[in-house]
């Protein structure tokens, strides 16, 4: 069954924005689950990080056979963790290949993180995407990458050998205009080398919903009515600005002549689209973001939330540049940093998708003790 042409997601998919998923398990990829998902939902791509990774293997017992067979090799916990990411990333390129196909490239894409432990090691990173990249060996694979300075490194030189990027982990706009230039290095390079440019492709990820979490308990703090008054915008006006940033980008000359080559533009991605604060609608994210040219990756329960309810308002760009700016200069003049937020957007960001690696790595240990406390019970 075809997404319905009235269904919410539909009007979503017909203004321009891409949909995509934020979560995979073996669960999804069982039985068909996903293919209904791109069917019925106008799912066309797929997002992943070491949360998703470590919530899917607690949610089932799909990867202990898998585990047991790496386990009788020897196989370290690091080695398995790479095996059983890698297997389901592999697994969902190949189910969204058809739209990969049938997009030139643009979408079909999923994601694949960078052990976030490597955050602040250009090195390490760049020879853990080389890593990903010829593990996974399909063409619509993109390696997740944070936005950090060390990053910044490693985005623009995987990116010059000719392998696609998910950028992460992006607040402050000032980081972002270094993400594009990263990206623009990158493409430069990789058309000096005599790489097809027209193959990399790139979205950049700005998170949204983390950024009013931050403000709104500084403006809490406030507890004035004009600080009051600003609580849930934040978030939008960041992420709205940031499209400004990318629009003004490919008018500039540098980009005109990556265009010229046959470079692809690195897209906004709107990540973190789950409502945090249960008195905010629970698709704002989604309808106040719904730009044409980005994408917008959901957890499953604004998916749903999207299809049952969701509406696509008329965003006039050139009307929402301006008081999104505004509510930035609103939250400055009340006293708040927004620098030191978004720097401690970024170092919460790395430590959490590190604790969540870990966590990742514990839970296979786990279930191998499991594993092996069953194993050693039924001989009994």
């Amino acid at each position: 069954m075809l997404i319905a042409h009235d269904h919410p997601l539909a009007d979503l998919t017909a203004a321009g924005v891409s949909i995509w998923l934020d979560d995979l398990s073996r669960e999804l990829l069982a039985g068909g689950r996903l293919e209904a998902l791109v069917a019925d939902r106008g799912v066309v791509g797929i997002t992943t990080n070491p949360t998703i990774f470590a919530s899917a293997l607690e949610r089932g017992e799909r990867y202990t056979p898998r585990l047991r067979e790496l386990a009788a090799t020897g196989a370290s916990v690091e080695d398995m963790v790479f095996a059983i990411t890698t297997d389901d990333v592999r697994a969902a390129c190949r189910v969204l290949r058809p739209v990969y196909d049938r997009t030139d490239g643009a979408d079909g894409r999923v994601s694949l993180e960078v052990d976030p432990g490597l955050a602040h090691d250009a090195e390490a990173t760049i020879a853990r995407a080389r890593e990903l990249w010829a593990a996974v060996d399909e063409p619509n694979l993109l390696i997740k990458i944070p936005a950090t300075t060390d990053g910044l490194g490693a985005i623009t030189a995987v990116i010059a050998e000719g392998i696609s990027v998910n950028v992460t982990l992006i607040f402050s706009l000032e980081r972002y205009r270094d993400v594009i230039d990263a990206y623009h290095t990158g493409l430069e390079t990789a058309a000096f080398n005599e790489y097809d440019v027209s193959a990399i492709h790139s979205v950049a990820s700005f998170f949204v919903s983390r950024v009013d979490t931050a403000v709104d308990a500084r403006l809490d703090a406030i507890g004035t009515d004009r600080a009051l008054a600003v609580k849930g915008k934040a978030g939008i006006a960041n992420a709205r600005l940031a499209h400004e940033i990318h629009v003004e980008s490919l008018v500039s000359p540098r980009w005109r002549r990556l265009a010229a080559a046959g470079a692809r533009p690195q897209r906004p991605l709107w990540a973190s689209t789950g409502v945090k604060n249960p008195d905010y609608p629970d698709t704002m994210y989604v309808s106040g973001l719904a730009i044409p040219g980005t994408v917008n990756t959901m957890p499953g329960a604004t998916l749903e939330a999207f299809a049952d309810h969701g509406t696509v308002p008329a965003i006039v760009l050139e009307e929402v540049y301006g008081p999104a700016q505004d509510v930035l200069d609103e939250i400055a003049e009340l006293g708040i940093d927004y620098r030191e937020v978004t720097d401690e957007l970024e170092r919460q960001g790395v430590r959490k998708f590190a604790d969540s690696w870990d966590e990742l790595a514990d839970t296979v240990r786990g279930q191998l003790d499991r594993g092996l406390t069953e194993k050693t019970a039924s001989k009994r």
